[in-house]
Parts: structure tokens; sequence; C-alpha cells
């Protein structure tokens, strides 16, 4: 009972481990990598009684919400964009992020160790919704990434399950985000 207790325990508020399906996080994240999520964000933000809002550029897991039983993936693995307030243009190719501190905008992918692919289909020019966020999957040609742009729209915050922070396998591509 003791085991099945701190079970439940690690998995609501220290860590909890993913598979990734699919190819939208390529060339970062592979089909049957297995990720461990950090919880502690999201339990210590609760704790204040504050939402969890990650950094941009992170990788993350939520909630899909636009999860039906049996159809596509409960959980979802994503690169954050944009934050409530922030104007999101994708255009020729490339997202461009509009806020106060870039009142004539910047690329939200630069100054990060994982690339995504490029270029980046499709078009949008969205303003993100308070509480929500502007999430985005590496492989952005076609369709292989459903996200923010796409068709998901935004995230809530309290859909959020957490930052990924190690790639346990395989075991020769471990790594930390």
């Amino acid at each position: 009972m003791a085991v099945l207790i701190g079970t439940v325990f690690i998995n609501t508020f220290i860590f909890k481990s993913f598979n990734v399906e699919g190819p939208s996080m390529e060339s970062t994240l592979y089909t049957g990598d297995r990720l461990i999520v950090n919880r502690l964000p999201i339990t210590w933000s609760q704790l204040q009684n504050k939402s969890y809002i990650p950094e941009r550029g992170q990788v993350i897991v939520f909630k899909n919400p636009r999860f039906v039983e049996g159809q596509g993936e409960e959980y979802i693995v994503k690169r954050v964009i944009a934050f409530p307030g922030e104007r999101v243009e994708l255009k020729d190719g490339s997202f461009k992020v509009y806020n106060q501190e870039h009142p004539k905008g910047f690329n939200p992918d630069e100054g990060f160790d994982d690339k995504p692919g490029s270029p980046t289909s499709g078009e949008t020019d969205v303003i993100v919704p308070d509480d929500t966020l502007f999430v985005s999957g590496d492989h952005r040609q076609e369709s292989y990434s459903y996200d923010s742009r796409n068709g998901m729209g935004p995230i809530p915050f309290y859909d959020v399950v957490g930052p990924v922070s190690v790639r346990i396998y395989p075991f020769t591509k471990i790594r930390l985000f």
C-alpha cells in the first residue's frame, strides 16, 4: 500500500514519465523517446495559488485541449512560442512575436540549441488570449505537427503538465532539457 501511495504522490507532485508519439517534435524528439517531466514547478505554483508559466522556447507536455477518448493523443509535447497578450505572426515560413519589449517583433526560435525545422508551413496572425500559451512542434513543414498555428489553438495554463527535464530513452541519446 505504501508503494502505491508513494507512486501516486511522485507522479502527481514530483515527476511524470511520457512517451513521444509521432513526428511533430523531430529533430529534437522522436517516436519512442521516453521523457521525464518535472512536476515540481507546477506543484510549487499551485501551493502559491498561481498558474505555472513555462519559459519561452521550453519543451513542455500538456493535456490535449481537443482530446476525445479513443481519438488522438491525450498528452502532447510541444515548444512554447508565445504568451498571453503577445501577437504571433507566421508569414513567409517563420514566426515573429510582437510584445511591449519588442514592438517590431522577434524570432522566438533564436538563441536556443534545438532548432526547429525550416521553413514553417502555414500562415497565422493571432493575439494569444489570457491564461494561455501558443505552442508549436519542431517539425513545422506541412502537417507533421498539430499545434497552435493549425487547429489546436492556444493551450490553457491549467493543461500544462510540466517542462520536459530529461530524455531517458533511448539510452544512447540521454540528455537534459
